[in-house]
């Protein structure tokens, strides 16, 4: 019997009937401990391949695609290393944690993609094919993501810790690597989308070579995050700075984990980048990997010192302006405002180019008085609704010679909920219905 276990023909055929009986209904946990003594001698490069034989045995792709989630695990318990024990010192719902988290589902993910799209390319039966399009577009689209959610919040919320302490080096790359696989994953949905516009042969054979390297730039990415930035953010952050990133980290999204809540504690103040010391301690450039301190041997630092808030500042909650830069702003916007208090009064309109006319007269006049008589009763009604709670906005469009008027009137309140006035938004959206196709930063020229 020991000869048989070593022999890897014999245990390829044991794994193949431990999938089937999946397949059949056994439970996965059940299995779980002879799964890994058969793969404990077998290549993580050769399952795929059973699995695209049992493909063609005419087992369903998303019953291999299950099977597919199993030696992945399987294949990461064998394989655990320092990632995965960093991991486990962190707790739920840690910004961290959550990173690592999403990278095991990015990888599992990128290897189905590759298995997948070789499986499609020896793949003869039509019906199976169709069945593997299938999931392979599941597989892209679940993929594109990527890019929005864990990508998005390591750009967003870590990357300006990193810069302000004069880390900008690796911020720029991992952004470069980033939008290479986000193209790389557009292609490959483009790809599906217009496979009936060229050679099944041709198709495929492009789609595999791409999927191939889409799924090593993936995994690629996983590596150098789990092993090199991940460690980087962990010798640096704060628990105050980890805590901000928490506080913000739902605006983006996350890829197949829903973390909880997690807190390090009342005491702790939340950190924005633009208020920590960026000066790196002698005990946090020991605590960079190898490969950072390599890196950064025999070149200064440059931190950011530079200070947010400035004298005369205004704090708005998301950023401070002083009133110069604030009447600029309002200047410059290509929607005109006006602002009526919760005493239905005009406080303010925006300077600049307007579509109705104001003048500082109006400013303190009661709004109703600013409307024709016949019209009072709704502007009324309208700011009744609003005090009330019963509407969210009140939107209308008007032609004026060539201008097309979009006017929208929304209700504003305080921290407290309470009713604190209403602000009327008013633009020529007819420039804006011109707009086709796309013009995107890298377009422009000077």
């Amino acid at each position: 019997m020991t000869e048989l276990l070593n022999n890897r023909e014999y245990k390829k055929e044991q794994l193949k009937r431990l999938l089937l009986r999946i397949h059949e209904g056994e439970s996965v946990e059940k299995l779980k401990d002879e799964f890994r003594q058969v793969l404990s001698g077998i290549s993580p490069l050769e399952i795929p391949l059973i699995e695209q034989e049992l493909v063609k045995e005419g087992i369903s792709a998303k019953d291999i695609a299950k099977m597919c989630d199993l030696h992945v695990e399987l294949f990461r318990e064998a394989v655990k290393g320092t990632d995965e024990l960093e991991e486990r010192d962190l707790p739920d719902g840690h910004p961290l944690k959550t990173l690592y988290l999403e990278n095991k589902e990015i990888m599992k993910d990128a290897e189905m993609l590759n298995l997948y799209a070789r499986t499609l390319a020896t793949t003869k039966d039509e019906r199976m094919r169709k069945e593997i399009l299938g999931v392979l577009e599941e597989i892209v689209s679940n993929l594109r993501k990527v890019g929005f959610t864990h990508y998005n919040r390591e750009e967003m919320l870590t990357f300006p810790y990193i810069e302000r302490r004069g880390l900008t080096a690796i911020a720029t790359v991992l952004w470069t690597k980033h939008d290479e696989i986000r193209f790389m994953i557009k292609y490959l949905a483009e790809l599906l989308r217009k496979r009936e516009e060229m050679p099944w042969d041709e198709f495929v054979e492009r789609f595999k070579n791409k999927a191939g390297e889409a799924a090593f730039a993936l995994s690629d990415m996983v590596f150098r995050e789990n092993n090199i930035y991940y460690p980087t953010l962990k010798a640096l952050l704060s628990e105050g700075e980890w805590k901000a990133i928490r506080m913000q980290e739902d605006e983006y999204g996350y890829y197949k984990v829903n973390p909880p809540e997690w807190d390090p504690g009342e005491d702790v103040k939340p950190l924005h980048p633009w208020e920590i010391n960026p000066e790196l301690s002698v005990e946090q450039l020991l605590g960079l990997p190898k490969e950072v301190q390599e890196a950064l041997k025999g070149q200064p630092l440059e931190f950011d010192k530079s200070e947010l808030k400035r004298e005369g500042d205004i704090d708005l909650g998301t950023g401070y302006l002083n009133i110069e830069e604030l009447r600029a702003i309002f200047e410059a916007l290509p929607v005109d405002v006006t602002f009526i208090d919760k005493d239905d009064r005009v406080r303010f309109f925006s300077p600049g180019e307007r579509i109705f006319g104001r003048s500082l007269s109006v400013l303190g006049r009661p709004v109703q008085l600013c409307h024709p008589p016949k019209s009072v009763h709704i502007v009324n009604k309208i700011l009744r609704a609003f005090k009330e709670g019963r509407k969210k906005e009140a939107t209308f469009w008007i032609r004026l010679g060539p201008k097309y008027v979009y006017i929208r009137y929304v209700p504003l309140f305080n921290e407290k909920g309470e009713y604190i006035g209403t602000l009327e938004m008013t633009m020529d959206i007819a420039p804006y219905k011109e707009i086709k196709g796309e013009k995107r930063l890298l377009d422009w020229r000077d």
